[in-house]
């Protein structure tokens, strides 16, 4: 037996060594051949020194867990322990593990051959420094599971206020958490999300320049981490996590980012290998290939009803978003020009191995729901170029309603209307070209695999809540967009005169009425997407936090869905 384990744990340092000395998380898997450590001790004479970042896990399945803490001191022996009542009388697994400063001192371990859907209680200890972490509750995954409740979250930014909405989400029934991306910003204190109306919370960006470096990524982490709410969360909930672009730096692709020069900021991929070093080191998933952290990319088979699919669709294989303001010339936008590079097959979102590996995917798995858990709206969110180009302007509102006026005679069928009239709503294009709207071969290549399959996409990314249905080029309806508002950054709200709910609520039917496949549209309010999977139905919640100034804050349900 203790062959065993040495060979395992043999492997696992030649593989740490083979990646340059950069550890992977988790850097420790526990199996049943480990070793227990008993501790006899009084917990009450234990403090939470130097647990200063709480809990947490990740990535549940049928049969494994990985629990996360951070210990403060380096060179620290670190107990673990496991057990099935929040007391620990019925402990399952235990181990220790010493604490490295080559991961900031951050400790993963994936503990597997557990059982199926039960529910766990995990702690770390330190026994030297009479230190003990919060008790975390996490699960595994039933074999079958007859129904899920998945809380969907995204974007959220500390210096843009509270995080009510983890808070939230901590006491809510939901069995998992899925966190689509963007758990930091990457600005400098006083930047995005900062604004005089928040600046009594005193939540400025630490450190306070834009981070670049190993350091600077793993010292926002931590500030982050120290977020009372979602200290909560993670201990309270198993999350399943995937990055966005502001984990690296805002509109990032595979080759550099739009918040990103090489002249003055140095090396695009160095600054991305640190940024993705310190997201494995402090959100720890299972990997497709265990010595690739840039390999986010998995299935979760949640009892055999959700197929979750979680893409990464920003770092490994994204070309560069197109520019609509290239396409403008003297006498307006070149509609040929901007189609013809839309359409270039040689431009992708996914690259061909992830692409690849997600129609495999689709077409290999037999469960009722297949679930793309993903950062960016997929939906087509075609509107009028007019309205594009007038965005921001004084005569916005003007041309607005004068748009929604003509698409409501087209319902209509309003026999008097004009050629020109019609010219006007008629002439679409994406207005997000960061999203699946600007990458439609990628698109409906996922949309062809599903043959007949039901798809539900989870997107965040743009701090707002909406629900769109999905249909290929042909108009075939092949499934439905859930997508979450933000944690706290800020939506559509902060481009329109503060307070003035008649502007935003015209705003909200304007598009909807536009945008042919959108169903539900919240321009303002912070919160949370919660997502119940049965075998006859799918129902959606968007539910909403009323404040992020103040830590008295209400839920409500702002708009509810459900389809079979």
């Amino acid at each position: 037996m203790a062959a065993t384990k040495n060979s395992r744990r043999n492997f696992i340092q030649k593989s740490i060594m083979a990646t340059g000395g950069v550890i992977l998380a988790p850097n420790f898997i526990s199996c049943k051949l480990d070793d227990d450590y008993d501790l006899n001790f009084d917990p009450s004479n234990f403090t939470n020194i130097n647990f200063n970042e709480g809990v947490g896990s990740f990535d549940p399945n049928n049969s494994s867990i990985t629990i996360w803490t951070r210990y403060a001191k380096s060179g620290s022996i670190i107990i673990w322990e496991v057990a099935k009542d929040i007391n620990f009388n019925d402990k399952i697994r235990s181990g220790k593990i010493t604490s490295d400063n080559l991961r900031d001192n951050t400790i993963a371990i994936e503990i597997t051959e557990l059982g199926s859907g039960i529910k766990l209680y995990y702690r770390f200890i330190c026994e030297n420094d009479k230190a003990i972490s919060p008790v975390g509750e996490t699960i595994t995954l039933p074999e079958n599971a007859s129904s899920v409740k998945l809380a969907v979250c995204s974007c959220s930014n500390y210096q843009a206020g509270l995080f009510n909405s983890y808070d939230a989400m901590a006491n809510s029934d939901a069995d998992i958490i899925i966190h689509l991306g963007d758990y930091f910003y990457e600005y400098e204190a006083g930047g995005y999300g900062a604004t005089e109306e928040n600046a009594f919370l005193n939540r400025n960006h630490k450190p306070t320049t834009e981070i670049l470096t190993l350091e600077d990524y793993r010292t926002r982490y931590k500030q982050y981490k120290s977020d009372k709410s979602l200290q909560l969360a993670h201990q309270k909930k198993p999350f399943i996590c995937v990055w966005d672009d502001h984990e690296i730096t805002n509109d990032s692709y595979k080759d550099g980012a739009e918040n990103h020069t090489e002249g003055e900021e140095g090396s695009y991929e160095s600054r991305k290998q640190f940024a993705l070093q310190a997201y494995s080191e402090f959100l720890p998933f299972s990997r497709l290939d265990k010595n690739n952290n840039n390999l986010i990319y998995r299935t979760i088979n949640i009892g055999n009803l959700v197929h979750l699919i979680m893409l990464d669709t920003r770092i490994i294989g994204r070309s560069k978003q197109l520019n609509l303001t290239d396409y403008f010339t003297p006498n307006g936008l070149d509609f040929n020009a901007f189609a013809n590079a839309l359409n270039d097959t040689s431009r992708s979102l996914l690259g061909n191995t992830q692409r690849d590996w997600l129609v495999n995917e689709l077409n290999g798995s037999p469960a009722k729901w297949q679930v793309l858990g993903q950062q960016i709206l997929m939906g087509k969110m075609n509107v009028p170029a007019e309205m594009l180009t007038a965005f921001g302007t004084p005569d916005f509102t003007k041309i607005l309603g004068e748009l929604v006026a003509i698409k409501i005679r087209i319902q209509n069928n309003d026999p008097t209307l004009t050629v020109e009239e019609k010219t006007r709503v008629l002439t679409t294009i994406p207005y997000n070209l960061d999203a699946w709207d600007g990458y439609p071969i990628d698109r409906e290549i996922i949309y062809n695999a599903l043959k007949g399959k039901k798809l539900v996409t989870l997107a965040g990314d743009t701090h707002n809540a909406w629900h769109n249905i999905l249909s290929d080029s042909h108009g075939n309806v092949i499934g439905v967009e859930l997508a979450t508002s933000s944690v706290s950054s800020p939506g559509f709200e902060s481009f329109f005169p503060k307070n003035n709910n008649t502007i935003l609520n015209s705003f909200e039917q304007a598009l909807i009425t536009l945008i042919d496949e959108l169903k539900y549209f919240d321009a303002s309010r912070r919160g949370y997407l919660m997502v119940t999977f049965t075998n006859a139905e799918v129902k959606s919640e968007w539910v909403f936090v009323d404040t992020i100034l103040s830590e008295s804050y209400n839920t409500t349900i702002g708009h509810s869905v459900v389809f079979s």
